[in-house]
């Protein structure tokens, strides 16, 4: 008999740490190998733990809700025959990562992380993420001290700090508050407030789930973050909707995939990007980053509810084939809950389909450090004025709105505009007789 020592794989170069939220496999069971043993999550990702080896698990090391740090075993499984050398935590991280099925919105090129730049002290993202959620300064956070290895500040050690700092403040007494000088520039950070709520025998609390807790943190994030601003086109696409029916058939017995809107409307914003290269950049504090690649990322709509954004890399290198079998392969694995960390890191521009539940148009909110969104709105029958050699007449056309928002710290009206104008161009102008 021989012991192997399995470890927490290494998850991403920002990821130091992950919480261990259920374990599939109790002490005394076989493990077959590649079988999950564990769940974890990290702030960046959720995932399964799988074995390398085949055995009986012999010893459990954490329990659920423990903090571990990346390289630490975690449990002991028994496996028949000679010895078994414990594998190197690169060498675990690629089966794990490949694995990874959900994943919000969640990487790193998509949110802009807490600023504790100013601090010495390492802090893991987890604890960041607490903190920022928390209204933890970094001379609090600074303050702590840490029960982990090298006195690191550990989940339960600022989750404690939070609960003890609540406690002081209810048992403090009323007193008078002598005003002082307000600072030039107020401060972005909110603070957190308990919002009182009246429940009554008919109503249910029910907890977010963490990944709708993750997208909720992001998507205030990124309203304090980016001045927010809108403009909105209306576009003719009858064009459009003509050749599809026309060709959606012979398309889908040809190629094997459904041909829908997206993938064409995907197109032109790839080609207006390259257009206006000023778009396709992301901000990192008082930096502008020009991004070289154009990948799109596409907002979908989970089963349960929550929201992921696959990307589709090098998208202005595609045609309209390779874009329809990237837009419907990332769709269906995103809701079949199988995409990998990989499909969802370096989107430079992202684009929302709200037309799909009905809407007009709407206003996104930025993912962050992109500079844009753009939501693509219901397509509809409009009567339109239709200007001919022979005069105007009304007519009834397929017509949608284009709703773009973007970040007016870097990009004005004139660029915002001109991009959505000319992404609206592009549809308008379709080839009603081009071959796909």
């Amino acid at each position: 008999m021989a012991k192997f020592e399995l470890k927490l794989p290494k998850m991403g170069e920002s990821v130091a740490e992950a919480t261990i939220t259920n374990w599939l496999k109790n002490v005394g069971e076989t493990i077959a190998a590649d079988e999950a043993v564990l769940e974890i999550a990290t702030d960046k990702v959720d995932s399964e733990v799988p074995s390398e080896v085949s055995g009986t698990l012999i010893e459990i090391l954490f329990q659920v809700n423990d903090v571990v740090q990346v390289g630490q075993t975690i449990a002991i499984i028994e496996t028949e025959g000679g010895s078994v050398a414990a594998p190197k935590t690169a060498d675990v991280a690629a089966p794990i990562v490949a694995e990874v099925a959900k994943t919000v919105e969640v990487a790193k090129e998509s949110v802009a992380p807490a600023d504790f730049s100013g601090s010495d002290k390492f802090f893991s993202p987890l604890v960041k993420n607490i903190a920022k959620e928390e209204g933890v300064s970094v001379a609090e956070l600074e303050s702590i001290s840490g029960s982990g290895k090298d006195g690191r500040v550990t989940k339960e050690d600022i989750l404690k700090f939070v609960e003890s700092r609540k406690s002081k403040v209810e048992s403090q007494p009323a007193q008078t508050i002598t005003p002082v000088a307000q600072p030039a520039t107020p401060s972005v950070q909110p603070v957190a407030q308990a919002v009182p709520v009246s429940v009554n025998g008919g109503d249910e609390i029910v907890e977010m789930d963490r990944m709708r807790k993750l997208i909720s943190g992001y998507m205030v994030a990124s309203v304090q973050t980016s001045a927010h601003v809108q403009s909105f086109i209306e576009v003719d696409v009858t064009n459009i909707v003509k050749w599809r029916d026309r060709v959606k058939g012979a398309f889908e017995k040809r190629e094997g995939e459904k041909l829908t809107f997206t993938p064409i409307m995907m197109e032109a914003v790839a080609k207006a990007l390259k257009d206006f290269p000023g778009m396709n950049i992301s901000v990192d504090g008082d930096y502008i980053i020009k991004k070289k690649n154009i990948n799109l990322g596409m907002a979908a709509a989970l089963p349960n509810g929550n929201l992921i954004v696959p990307v589709i890399k090098n998208a202005d290198q595609l045609n309209l084939v390779g874009m329809a079998k990237a837009v419907n392969d990332l769709g269906n694995r995103a809701k079949a809950g199988k995409l990998k960390p990989d499909d969802t890191q370096g989107g430079t521009y992202t684009v929302t389909n709200v037309g799909t539940f009905g809407s007009v148009f709407g206003t996104p909110i930025i993912n962050q450090p992109q500079v844009g969104i753009l939501a693509l709105g219901a397509i509809r029958k409009v009567p339109a004025v239709i200007e001919t050699p022979e005069g105007d007449f009304i007519g009834i056309r397929q017509k949608m709105f284009l709703s773009h928002s973007y970040d007016h710290r870097v990009v004005d009206g004139a660029l915002g505009g001109s991009f959505v104008k000319r992404v609206a161009e592009y549809l308008e102008a379709f080839d009603v007789n081009r071959e796909y």
